[in-house]
Parts: C-alpha cells; structure tokens; sequence
C-alpha cells in the first residue's frame, strides 16, 4: 500500500501519540508499504510553529523522516494542475495539495480529518 501521511499523522507517528490508532500505526510501520509525506506538512509544521501552535518547526521533524523510512514527496506541475479540478468542501489549503498529491499519485491518505475522505480520494482513519 502507498500511503501519503496528513500533517497531523506525521506529528502523531513522530511523537509517539497514543492519538494515533493501532491500525495506522501498524500500516506505518509495516515495510510492505511505502509511506511519504508531502513537503507542504512540513511548510504546514514550520507556519504553526511559527505562530506558537508548535514547539519544533518543521525542519526538525524533515530530519526525523530520514530515520524513520518515510519519503519527502516533493510538489510537482502535475500537483498543482490537479487542484483545478478538485472539489471545494473545506477552505484548509493545505489539505487541498495533499489530496491533489494523492489523487494524483494514487496514494490513501491517514487523516483523522473527515472533510477529506469528502473528496473521493481513498483515507484511512488515523484515529483507529
């Protein structure tokens, strides 16, 4: 299975957060599947921080993906071209250019975020 980990998965798996359900833990560390994170989480991460919201910017948690078997996937034309066509349920821009990613790249996307299983691109729930 591919899977494109939501910002809030990320923090979670990196952080050890009991928030992070046994099933999505089990398919992150599963070396069967390939597990990436878009670099929009990381600029994400780095705007949250920047406001107070985070205690690490996301520089920090880019070098713990070295350690961890999780690819940085970086945002191409083709990403940006796919947002023409999504849907508008939630106004989060971010979200918007994970789900363009993992439509475009046939990815599931782990979000505990329920406005983005809304858009037709597969999730799974990082809460179980």
């Amino acid at each position: 299975m591919r899977l494109l980990l939501d910002t809030h998965a990320l923090i979670w798996w990196l952080e050890d957060s009991p928030r992070l359900g046994p099933v999505s833990r089990a398919l992150i560390a599963d070396a069967d599947n390939d597990v990436l994170v878009s670099i929009v989480s990381l600029w994400e991460i780095t705007i949250k921080w920047r406001v107070g919201k985070l205690e690490q910017p996301g520089s920090h948690f880019g070098d713990l993906l070295d350690d961890q078997r999780i690819g940085q996937l970086p945002v191409t034309a083709d990403h940006v071209r796919a947002l023409d066509t999504l849907a508008f349920h939630h106004g989060d821009p971010f979200d918007h250019l994970i789900l363009a990613q993992a439509e475009t790249e046939r990815l599931t996307v782990v979000t505990s975020d329920r406005q983005m299983a809304l858009y037709g691109v597969p999730c799974i729930d990082a809460s179980k």
